[in-house]
């Protein structure tokens, strides 16, 4: 698990049939680093989220069959980019 901030939602006008159509966000990690994950949970822009990455990300995506890598799991309601 890590922590990122929600930055903005990414549109794809094409996907694969296996990622499934949950949204997708753009996240930026506590050292500055951009990921893209999926978001079953319906984090918002600002919204400091948890991920849960590699194989575990498709259980937490919904479906072991989905491709993915990262998944946002939970949003957090109380944290600062200095609290870490």
């Amino acid at each position: 698990m890590d922590i990122h901030q929600v930055t903005h939602s990414l549109i794809m006008t094409s996907r694969l049939d296996g990622m499934g159509h949950l949204p997708i966000k753009v996240l930026k990690g506590v050292n500055g680093q951009e990921s893209v994950a999926l978001d079953p949970i319906g984090a918002r822009p600002g919204d400091w989220v948890i991920t849960i990455a590699f194989s575990a990300a498709r259980t937490a995506a919904g479906d072991d069959k989905t491709l993915t890598d990262l998944t946002i799991s939970g949003i957090i309601d109380d944290w600062s980019s200095q609290d870490c």
